[in-house]
């Protein structure tokens, strides 16, 4: 119980600290913030609306009111789910943006993320297990893909099998021309989009699963000299049950923490790789949002990158806690 307390204690606060720090970057931005984003805007030949005007007030405070009334009224809207206006997509809420944005993201790189996973860890087991045998020759190829850059490998995929073979499109999450009015329930759309996030999956699987099998072969090979599978050898144990119950269950205990933080990492998207095929997920609106200098969104964006973050982290160490009881006893 200890364990889990502080685990929530520290969470929390450090929670708190990154949704102030949220609040306060903007605000510390030189000379004055929201004079020159409005200027910025009327440049443009664009109209402050009222609306407009608030949302800006919300991201960058008032000359009138004080740090601490903006940070309660701050607070106040973000328990309420009001994250403000964007500015360059006015007049959309930003949680709408985000709400539209965050399952593209999701279903691509999550689920690439966990076969990934999946796929490096009963790698890496199997060239642990079988070290110095034709099993153990993957590595030389997995430290190559470890190495290669994800948006380079991208780029390449896109130029050849979807420029020059044409076998995948080679931008968007769906057929635009199919379906003109965006996406819908429908087992057509569902089609396209899986057609469309096969390229930028395959990217991802292929440029992480090599870290995946690295981690996880050498701490199989350091946990098969421990003490508690020699003993098990000793006692004439199956092979099998060996290497399931006393090898890879503990050598997976490391990567089933990084796998934690990996998977709070989603949200975020691969970034460079959702602009590459222009894919509509979080990280290729966290970058227009940038771009076009959206403060409200870019605001927005982070903090549930960050959310998202610390949520994965903290369930991971509940499930750490349970599964590793060392982590328990050193509280």
């Amino acid at each position: 119980m200890k364990y889990y307390l502080r685990r929530i204690v520290f969470y929390l606060i450090t929670l708190w600290a990154a949704i102030s720090l949220n609040f306060m970057l903007p605000r510390l931005m030189p000379g004055d913030a929201r004079a020159i984003f409005i200027d910025k805007l009327m440049r443009r030949g664009g109209e402050i609306t009222p609306a407009m005007e608030n949302s800006i007030d919300l991201v960058f405070g008032t000359a009138d009111s004080s740090l601490w009334e903006q940070y309660l009224r701050y607070w106040g809207n973000l328990l309420r789910g009001d994250l403000g206006i964007s500015i360059t997509k006015f007049p959309a809420p930003v949680t709408e943006l985000i709400a539209a944005a965050l399952p593209w993201t999701l279903i691509l790189v999550g689920t690439a993320t966990v076969i990934s996973f999946i796929l490096g860890v009963a790698l890496g087991a199997l060239a642990g297990w079988k070290r110095g045998t034709a099993a153990d020759a993957i590595i030389p190829g997995m430290t190559l893909l470890q190495s290669v850059p994800y948006f380079w490998l991208a780029l390449i995929f896109v130029a050849y099998f979807a420029v020059q073979f044409r076998l995948f499109p080679i931008i968007g999450g769906y057929s635009l021309r199919d379906f003109p009015a965006g996406p819908e329930w429908s087992w057509a759309f569902a089609q396209s989009a899986l057609y469309h996030a096969v390229l930028p999956a395959i990217t991802i699987i292929i440029a992480s699963v090599g870290g995946w099998v690295l981690g996880m072969r050498n701490m199989m090979v350091s946990t098969l000299s421990e003490d508690y599978v020699v003993t098990a050898e000793a006692k004439g144990l199956t092979r099998g049950r060996i290497f399931t119950w006393y090898a890879a269950r503990n050598a997976a205990l490391p990567s089933m923490a990084a796998f934690g933080i990996t998977l709070g990492f989603v949200v975020a998207g691969s970034i460079v790789m959702e602009q590459v095929f222009t894919y509509p997920g979080i990280g290729k609106l966290m970058i227009n949002a940038v771009q076009d200098k959206d403060y409200a969104l870019m605001q927005g964006v982070f903090l549930v990158i960050t959310v998202t973050v610390l949520a994965a982290n903290f369930v991971m160490d509940l499930i750490y806690g349970l599964i590793d009881p060392r982590a328990r006893n050193n509280v």
